[in-house]
């Protein structure tokens, strides 16, 4: 079965296109980038190096979505929705992306290494996915890809891959590191406010 995997980066592709050979037979898998979602810049960079370095190690044909940095993308399509209803926005963006590809070439069907982290919503994943091959006549193929995520992080360190730290948009770095002691803002402590408050009653 010709399947076109929808990629997030490097270590992902590392722990899934394992699973996915048996079940697509060898050769008949091509790995797709399209990732407006990720910020910022550099991140962007980083991760999109790691997922090309990833592919020629596996030999994989790359196939490319829009490639660019997609913030400004990313910010219209959520509007003012940067709470949890992003994630489903984001799963969107990709998932029709790689179901118009599948189908304008005629793979089979398609799928997403974001089914490989603990982290991602599963269900929401399956139903986005779902309803873009209702979209595109393109099945959406489901294997769960969490048993190779901890030998992702192992092959990423084996092939020196950029490992990221949070999920990919800049309100998930926020969350990531905004209760990280490291990254406290010192103008915020008690002992400031403290000083402030001392000062404005002098």
């Amino acid at each position: 079965m010709a399947i076109l995997l929808h990629t997030c980066c490097g270590p992902c592709l590392a722990g899934s296109y394992p699973l996915l050979e048996p079940v697509a037979g060898k050769g008949n898998t091509a790995v797709f980038w399209e990732n407006p979602n990720i910020h910022p810049f550099v991140e962007y960079h980083s991760r999109l190096t790691s997922f090309v370095k990833m592919a020629g190690q596996f030999g994989l044909e790359v196939i490319i979505g829009d490639a660019s940095y997609g913030l400004e993308r990313f910010l219209h399509e959520t509007g003012s929705d940067f709470g949890p209803g992003r994630c489903e926005i984001c799963y969107r963006m990709r998932l029709t992306a790689v179901a118009h590809a599948a189908a304008r070439l005629s793979f089979e069907a398609f799928t997403t290494t974001l089914l490989i982290s603990p982290y991602q919503n599963h269900e929401l994943l399956i139903s986005t996915g779902e309803q873009a091959a209702k979209e595109t006549g393109v099945k959406f193929h489901y294997t769960d890809f969490r048993p190779g995520f901890r030998s992702s992080h192992e092959i990423a360190r084996q092939n020196e891959l950029y490992r990221q730290k949070y999920c990919g948009c800049i309100f998930s770095e926020q969350e990531r590191f905004s209760n990280d002691k490291k990254f406290l803002n010192p103008l915020l402590t008690s002992d400031v406010k403290n000083d402030e408050k001392t000062k404005a009653g002098a």
